[in-house]
């Protein structure tokens, strides 16, 4: 009977992590006695496949094959599906600790005594986070990778960010009309933005956050000037073309 790509797909996965299982990871022993990990080696394993899924996560983003980080960490595929039995459980290992950092700068803005510059704050420290780690991106803004951890870490952060909103409307600095929800797409653009041109001008996006900050206040005498000057013609040129090849 013919199996359908789904089901051919679950075999797979299962003989790649029953083949993670049966490998040799464990010592061998006589009948009837019990199997005991390599703890050291096994520990090392793991420690070596965080580090290879932190780098091309960041890099790439979530979309990346278990295949592809076995590759880049220098182990068999077996070894990483000994450790974790799939990409969701790598995911929650790797950011759950991470997304949480964001809700704790947050809750270290809520403290501060001036709300607007709390919010201010922020955004900064917070972009500058996601700017350059793009699976972390990913994760916190529309990815639903991680399971019930790092659902509950980012349903944490939301009402921390409206709250830092709502402080910074009720000294009359920041307009009424902005929302909480409002900073999850401000931090979008923002990444976005240092992610597309990250071999030209990787700090660009802080000219964003300048300007989007100034449009955020009920009233200003001036304005703020720029940190980082505007693209060139070329160089917006060279970012689109660079970073074509990527999305395809």
């Amino acid at each position: 009977m013919a199996r359908m790509p789904g089901e051919i797909a679950d075999l797979d996965h299962a003989a790649r992590r029953d083949e993670g299982r049966l490998a040799g990871d464990y010592e061998s022993a006589p009948a009837g006695q019990i199997v005991r990990p390599l703890r050291r080696d096994a520990e090392r394993n793991r420690q070596r496949i965080l580090t290879a899924a932190a780098e091309v996560f960041t890099e790439r983003g979530l979309e990346v094959s278990l295949d592809e980080i076995a590759r880049h960490a220098g182990v068999g595929v077996g070894t990483v599906y000994r450790r974790f039995a799939d990409k969701e459980e790598l995911v929650e290992a790797l950011f759950t600790e991470r997304v949480g950092e964001i809700a704790a700068m947050a809750e270290h803005a809520l403290e501060m005594p001036d709300p607007w510059l709390a919010l201010v704050c922020f955004l900064e420290r917070a972009a500058t986070v996601l700017a350059g780690d793009v699976g972390l991106r990913q994760l916190l803004l529309f990815a639903t990778y991680a399971g019930d951890k790092v659902s509950y870490a980012r349903h944490t952060l939301a009402p921390l960010v409206s709250a830092l909103v709502s402080r910074a409307q009720a000294t009359g600095k920041a307009r009424a009309d902005l929302a909480g929800t409002d900073v999850p797409f401000i931090m979008l653009m923002l990444s976005t933005a240092a992610e597309y041109a990250q071999q030209s001008r990787p700090k660009i996006w802080r000219r964003y956050l300048t300007l989007l900050i100034d449009g955020m206040c009920s009233s200003r005498s001036g304005i703020t000037p720029l940190p980082v000057p505007a693209l060139m013609p070329e160089e917006m040129e060279s970012t689109m073309r660079q970073r074509a090849p990527r999305r395809r």
